[in-house]
């Protein structure tokens, strides 16, 4: 089972997810000091993989278009600051740091579409 932080309108959502049945069942969690933040998706994506293996990956949690890149390389970021905004289906959706640390390098820019799971960012 895999442990995720989903944020809807701001505020944070921790829930477990199962597959079963190829089929996908959310579980809220019920402690949040046991919650993990998102599991990097790997992706062909060349600029993804020429990122320094140093440091976590940073995914679009929706496939959608890079509406506002909210932080510069270099920039230091807590857990859940945003780094960009996505747009998809006219709502506007922050990605955010999965850690604290520094936003190493930005994979994306405004205008970019990307796939649900795609790096968007590295954090060391």
């Amino acid at each position: 089972m895999d442990r995720y932080v989903i944020r809807v309108n701001g505020k944070e959502y921790e829930v477990e997810i199962e597959r079963k049945d190829g089929g996908i069942t959310a579980v809220p969690v019920k402690n949040p000091s046991d919650a993990a933040v998102t599991k990097p998706v790997v992706s062909s994506d060349t600029k993804e993989n020429s990122a320094t293996a140093a440091g976590e990956k940073v995914t679009a949690g929706t496939a959608g278009k890079v509406w506002k890149v909210t932080a510069d390389e270099g920039d230091l970021v807590k857990r859940g600051d945003s780094i960009v905004v996505l747009e998809a289906m006219k709502m506007e959706i922050p990605v955010v740091a999965p850690c604290d640390g520094k936003v190493g390098k930005l994979l994306v820019s405004e205008g970019d579409s990307v796939d649900m799971g795609q790096a968007i960012a590295i954090v060391a």
